[in-house]
């Protein structure tokens, strides 16, 4: 892609550009570059009708927008996997959880069989395979000489599917593996924790503190 091209590219206006969120209540005006507004109808009216007619995407759909409409505000991320998971009749709920939240992961189990379903979990470095063993190099390991196993979001998903079940939880997986894990899975896949060890998991922080620490963030990259 030429200089150009990329300049022209990033100057493009999206929804991030947007001050108006007229999509939302539709009582302002939309600006000339909105993205819904400019869509040919045709497209919009074929996405409508496939969640009118596609039976599982507008069962999810619905009990999405009906948790949000009954609970908005009222239950936590936890309370409202429960609900969804009851809503469209999920009951064997797979966890992929990363070894390090295997704690926080435990206790959604606990919950989990609490409110009547059926927890299956698989962690993050099943199969204990060496980071090198796919090529990683010894140097880039977190202790280098050590055996390390690799994340092993794929084989997570394999176990997952083979247990057949409805929902799969991700608690915590690294970036990447979060992705790899999603691609694989034959379930439905939600996030309960995303993984951020220097923020608490709680990664939003960073964009929040842009202004004060984190701002070096916004500081354009160097060549």
């Amino acid at each position: 892609m030429s200089d150009t091209q990329e300049i022209t590219t990033s100057s493009v206006k999206t929804c991030t550009e947007c001050g108006v969120q007229n999509c939302f209540r539709l009582d302002k005006h939309f600006p000339d570059f909105c993205l819904g507004e400019n869509l040919p109808q045709e497209d919009l009216k074929k996405i409508v009708t496939h969640y009118q007619e596609d039976e599982e995407d507008g069962r999810i759909a619905r009990a999405a927008a009906e948790i949000e409409g009954l609970f908005y505000c009222k239950l936590t991320r936890v309370e409202e996997i429960v609900a969804f998971a009851h809503r469209i009749g999920a009951k064997k709920i797979g966890v992929a959880s990363c070894l390090g939240l295997l704690d926080e992961a435990r206790i959604f189990v606990r919950i989990l069989k609490a409110q009547g379903l059926e927890p299956y979990s698989v962690i993050c470095k099943v199969g204990s395979v060496d980071k090198t063993e796919i090529g990683v190099a010894e140097e880039m390991k977190v202790m280098p000489g050590s055996h390390e196993a690799i994340c092993n979001p794929i084989l997570q998903a394999h176990l997952l599917n083979e247990a057949n079940t409805d929902l799969n939880v991700i608690v915590g997986l690294c970036v990447g593996h979060d992705s790899l894990f999603i691609k694989h899975s034959k379930a439905m896949v939600t996030t309960l924790i995303t993984k951020d060890r220097v923020l608490g998991h709680n990664p939003a922080a960073a964009l929040y503190m842009t202004k004060t620490f984190y701002k070096r963030l916004l500081e354009p990259k160097k060549a």
